[in-house]
């Protein structure tokens, strides 16, 4: 992830470990899908049609079912046969106007001329204001795309115009009964634009699709996607999904949960306080890196809309009905937890940055390097010289951070920092397979000299 303080991928070429995405990365979003473009060779025809067939239909039951389980008195992720909410449960009118009305206030928002100038910024000659805008990598016919850098912005009149319900008496606390049927709506909206992407991906020009995304085996396309960066006019579908509703949707869920604790018991806890308040200062530094790699299909379109704000805020909507009594001294020692890993998050990043940028900037002409036959340095020294992932233990730890204060009775909201764990060595061991075939003998030398990929003397 880059470092700077944005929702939107100010730097879209930035690596991120959400989605990613998702995260999506993070959700992003690598984090439900094992294998992509950039190793695809490795992956027989079969497992192609059995992941793309099975993967959409097992992560929304997995969603539901997550969601039902944190909303039961037991809580228990090992109950067999597990508690399975009644159909009933899975319906309401109000979850599909409620989710129209959040993507038409976001499509809004997303076209709204705020924003930092990164590229243009005024008046055209017919009079109409110019977006502020951030230009992408360039692409295969050697243009770049355009994308308008407000996403912090939408985020504060988000929060705003929450602050403004709340203020009218609107019962943002009863987003907890309507859970399940808003997840039930997101999964819905996600198949159906995954089915209008791979539909109009056949009338877009060659330089538009994305490598991964065109095997020929239809269910398998249709899971990765067939086109890179799916625009109406201007306005990016992808850019908007991946940074817009779900991301800041989660932070809505995060404190509609808030609420409806302050219903059930007066005012909010330690923990919930803390779960919302890490979660949200997370969600102010993500970027992307799926913007530029990888087609949208249905793999990011769920993730994006669904997996991240549902499975994400597990901790908050735990919290409600199994409360934690959290102490001064606990509270503190998980506040020193994420405090270690967004710093070590945020240097790791900056450090590594400003060294591509400028590597004789005084903070980082010190250190050291190896040079190999690409003619790039590797960082072998400062953060870089610690693990050779800094930034994916940084993330760790403040993952951990956002678990702790549900306590540890239930396996259930551990369930992100596990997942997020096995994600992080996957990848880990993706950039190893990269860095290997890309540096050769020179990565080979710095493995010897920082032989720790993300824990110190651990792994």
């Amino acid at each position: 992830m880059a470092s700077r303080l944005l929702i939107g991928p100010e730097r879209l070429h930035a690596k991120g470990t959400r989605f990613r995405g998702v995260l999506f990365w993070l959700l992003r979003v690598h984090y439900i899908h094992p294998f992509t473009h950039r190793n695809i060779s490795s992956i027989n025809t079969s497992m192609r049609y059995t992941g793309a067939t099975c993967i959409p239909i097992f992560l929304p039951l997995l969603v539901l079912y997550l969601l039902s389980v944190g909303r039961s008195p037991a809580a228990s992720v090992l109950q067999w046969p597990p508690r399975l909410p009644p159909t009933s449960a899975l319906w309401d009118p109000l979850a599909p106007a409620l989710l129209l009305g959040w993507f038409t206030l976001h499509v809004f928002l997303y076209l709204l001329p705020l924003g930092k100038a990164r590229v243009s910024c005024g008046k055209m000659s017919n009079g109409l204001i110019r977006m502020n805008v951030s230009e992408g990598l360039v692409l295969k016919n050697g243009t770049r795309l355009k994308y308008p850098i407000n996403g912090f912005h939408a985020l504060c009149i988000s929060v705003c115009l929450l602050v403004l319900l709340l203020w009218m008496g609107a019962p943002l606390g009863s987003l907890f009964e309507l859970l399940l049927p808003l997840a039930v709506c997101a999964t819905g909206t996600s198949f159906l634009l995954s089915f209008y992407l791979y539909i109009r991906s056949f009338w877009a020009p060659h330089h538009a699709l994305a490598p991964g995304g065109n095997t020929g085996n239809p269910l398998y396309d249709f899971f990765i996607g067939r086109e890179l960066n799916p625009r109406i006019g201007n306005f990016d579908l992808k850019y908007f999904c991946e940074l817009r509703p779900g991301l800041i949707g989660w932070v809505v869920i995060n404190l509609g949960m808030l609420m409806k604790e302050v219903e059930l018991r007066d005012s909010p806890s330690l923990a919930m306080i803390l779960v919302n308040s890490f979660q949200l200062l997370y969600e102010a530094v993500l970027t992307t890196m799926d913007i530029v790699h990888d087609g949208f299909g249905f793999m990011l379109v769920f993730g994006d809309l669904a997996w991240v704000p549902f499975t994400y805020s597990l901790q908050a909507s735990f919290l409600v009905v199994h409360p934690q009594e959290l102490g001064a001294a606990a509270a503190a020692g998980i506040v020193l937890i994420n405090g270690i890993g967004y710093y070590i998050f945020r240097k790791s990043n900056s450090q590594k940055n400003m060294f591509r940028r400028d590597p004789k900037h005084p903070s980082v002409s010190n250190l050291e390097t190896i040079a190999t036959a690409t003619g790039k340095r590797l960082l072998v020294s400062g953060w870089w010289g610690l693990v050779r992932h800094p930034n994916y233990l940084g993330d760790l730890l403040m993952a951990l951070a956002w678990t702790l204060p549900c306590g540890f009775s239930h396996l259930l909201p551990y369930f992100y920092v596990v997942y997020f764990t096995v994600l992080l060595v996957h990848r880990e061991a993706r950039d190893e397979r990269q860095c290997r075939g890309k540096y050769g003998l020179a990565w080979d030398a710095y493995c010897q000299r920082v032989p720790y990929r993300i824990f110190p003397y651990l792994y």
